[in-house]
């Protein structure tokens, strides 16, 4: 099959054969046809394997053969997202070298860098739009671009897009375009998260994917060595050196990961740059520019910036931290071997990344060989791996409650504790109401000991109910006889006072200051 035979124009025909192109790739055969007739593409293939020209291509065949909409204003007519500003310079460079030959204005657009020369790029709209989410909705705010007539939206590394958390990017972004339009969606994997994006995007899609899914480049040779965490800049610089690399794409987990490896390769003479989200965006670039044009042998870089490096002929890619998502392995070893070239990917595996190589080697369904390097044999070995390709089925989560459910748990509860503390309660209060009468009692016959009088007193008027006379005179006799024990009473309690008497005196006779009294009973 030949690039004729898929309906492009000639001037892309001759612009593409112009940069040495021969055949379409299995992605760009299956791909672009669909295109060109206005359907939705959901297409899934490996990293190099053409997928930017697989839409590219008949998205310009599509400006070429449609007419321009008059006043177009500040609009754009295709917009592409792509997650990283490396893969956007990457395709609006591809876009340019396609379009050579046809009056198509490209503009591109990323954060990292000043807004306004950007702004000035879309006074009069563009036709192809390439962009990073961020940068766009900031430019959309500012009137800067419209959307009103949008005719393709294309989500290129729609995976890589979900990782980095553009989600609610996307959504604002869709919201913002007619509904009528032309979806493609192109990504290295189809990831369960990626289909249900789809769902709110694509129409009646045509899938098409030329590889199994999550599979590695087979024209990657790739292997790995067991070294201490400790060794690992050392064994590099001894790859490096021994095998007399040229230029090498070394993988780093960490931002200051990859910064602490360049200076420790400056330190052994090796010529390296860092690629990373801190670097700006010109340092990005100078960095990209130097290590394509051999003047830097190791370009170190993280997951995140890697996306967009498109080398030709890269022949090594090294994993100096293995990834903790095992989808970014594929991505990082598909660097190399682009196109149907050969490359190698070289992976420094220390024993507490066992559980990352494990997770790689299920993805990948087979197991990463092992290679030993004499004199860094590791401390602690790494343990084998089982060879256990099967998927895990996801753990089913607990099930939650409904809160009517729970609302009607926490009531009863609440119930039976109250009931527990009523009947607690009103046992207590029976026997606080006993001990209660029974000190009432004792109180009500301690004050009828006590006072008398309040005995005369009912006495007399009982007595009164019987006869005047007889009561008078016995109130009479009853009053003396009161008032004499209440004066003996009061005699005998002045006598035990419980003070020591000194020259016949009370404690406080002759003397305004009360003393310290003695122990009863001395005296």
């Amino acid at each position: 099959m030949s690039f004729k035979s898929l309906g492009l124009a000639q001037p892309i025909l001759d612009a593409i054969d112009a940069l040495g192109y021969e055949k379409p790739s299995p992605i760009q055969s299956k791909a672009i046809p669909p295109v060109i007739e206005g359907k939705d593409v959901m297409a899934a293939a490996q990293t190099g394997t053409g997928k930017t020209a697989g839409f590219t291509l008949p998205i310009l065949q599509h400006l070429f053969s449609s007419k321009k909409p008059e006043h177009a204003g500040n609009q754009a007519r295709v917009l592409i997202l792509t997650p990283t500003r490396e893969l956007a310079a990457q395709v609006a460079q591809n876009v340019r070298d396609y379009s050579q030959n046809l009056s198509v204005k490209s503009v591109v657009v990323f954060g990292g860098v000043s807004i306004n020369p950007q702004m000035k790029h879309l006074r009069g709209g563009a036709d192809v739009l390439i962009a990073t989410p961020g940068r766009l909705l900031d430019l959309h705010n500012q009137k800067a671009i419209q959307f009103d007539k949008l005719e393709v939206l294309v989500l290129d590394e729609a995976d890589r897009m979900l990782d980095m958390g553009f989600i609610h990017d996307i959504r604002k972004i869709i919201k913002l375009l007619p509904k009528k339009r032309q979806n493609l969606l192109f990504s290295a994997t189809f990831s369960d998260e990626i289909r249900q994006l789809a769902k709110s995007i694509v129409h009646k899609p045509v899938e098409v994917s030329v590889t199994p899914p999550n599979s590695t480049v087979d024209a990657v040779r790739q292997s790995l060595i067991a070294v201490e965490k400790t060794d690992k800049t050392k064994v590099l610089a001894r790859l490096i050196e021994e095998n007399d690399w040229f230029q090498v794409l070394v993988f780093s987990r960490t931002k200051h990961g990859a910064n602490r490896l360049v200076k420790q390769l400056g330190n052994r003479n090796i010529e390296s740059m860092a690629i990373h989200g801190n670097k700006s965006q010109g340092a990005r670039t100078r960095a990209l520019a130097d290590f394509k044009a051999g003047s830097v042998r190791v370009l170190v870089a993280t997951d995140i910036a890697a996306r967009g490096i498109d080398i030709d002929q890269l022949p090594q890619v090294v994993n100096f931290d293995l990834p903790n998502v095992a989808e970014d392995y594929v991505h990082r070893i598909g660097r190399t071997g682009r196109a149907g070239a050969t490359g190698e990917a070289i992976s420094l595996v220390s024993h507490d990344e066992y559980k990352q190589l494990i997770d790689i080697e299920r993805f990948i369904k087979k197991l990463i060989p092992r290679v030993e390097l004499d004199g860094y044999q590791p401390k602690n070995a790494l343990p084998e791996s089982k060879g256990d390709f099967r998927d895990r089925k996801p753990k089913k989560p607990k099930t939650q409650k409904s809160s009517d459910q729970t609302q009607i748990e926490r009531t009863e509860k609440r119930s039976n504790h109250a009931g527990k503390r009523g009947n607690s309660s009103n046992r207590s209060s029976s026997k606080s109401q006993r001990k209660s009468g029974s000190s009432a009692n004792a109180k009500k016959n301690s004050r009828s000991w006590n006072n008398p009088r309040k005995k005369t007193d009912n006495s007399s008027v009982q007595h009164d109910s019987d006869s005047t006379g007889s009561t008078r005179q016995s109130t009479g006799e009853h009053q003396h006889k009161v008032n004499k024990q209440n004066a003996e009473n009061a005699s005998a309690k002045k006598g035990n006072t419980g003070y020591k008497k000194r020259s016949g005196k009370t404690p406080f006779s002759g003397s305004k200051k009360r003393q310290k009294p003695s122990a009863p009973g001395i005296g």
